[in-house]
């Protein structure tokens, strides 16, 4: 004679649910954590993401930081950086920046200039993203840099 199944009880069935949903707890815990192992440990990314400088400083920051040492990139066109340029700068032209972003040293600070300040963001965003973590842009750009009396010079 075949013998009959109790049904579970209430207690059983709530013990059973609880274990399911530690179960599905866990795993999608394990599943987090590989993503995150898999798509959140590109040092690059990181590199990218941490920036020890503001996004932006004034004028009379980028003069100081210049004269103590830092880099000035210049991503104006030839053209503009002949007619005028500040003394000591780099000119690595905006649209020629991805491709010549190892001439840019990653472990000094970088002030990015251009001519009013916009084309300069777009330029230390570029080298954030190539993994520099010391860039800033200057507001107002060389026009700024001229209007507070700072120096530049003309001619390659």
């Amino acid at each position: 004679m075949a013998k009959k199944r109790r049904k579970p009880t209430k207690k059983q069935q709530q013990t059973k649910q609880k274990k399911e949903q530690i179960i599905i707890a866990v795993v999608a815990l394990a599943i987090v954590v590989i993503a995150f192992l898999v798509f959140g440990s590109n040092p690059a990314e990181k590199a990218a993401t941490v920036n020890s400088l503001p996004p932006e400083i004034n004028t009379g920051m980028a003069k100081q930081k210049f004269d103590e040492g830092a880099f000035m990139l210049d991503v104006r066109t030839l053209e503009e950086w002949e007619e005028y340029h500040v003394d000591g700068a780099t000119l690595i032209p905006l649209d020629e920046l991805e491709a010549r972003v190892s001439e840019v040293p990653i472990h000094q600070e970088v002030i990015v200039i251009c001519n009013s300040g916009n084309r300069s963001q777009v330029g230390r965003d570029i080298l954030l993203q190539a993994g520099h973590t010391n860039v800033t842009s200057i507001a107002g750009g060389i026009q700024g840099w001229i209007s507070a009396g700072y120096p530049t010079v003309s001619g390659k």
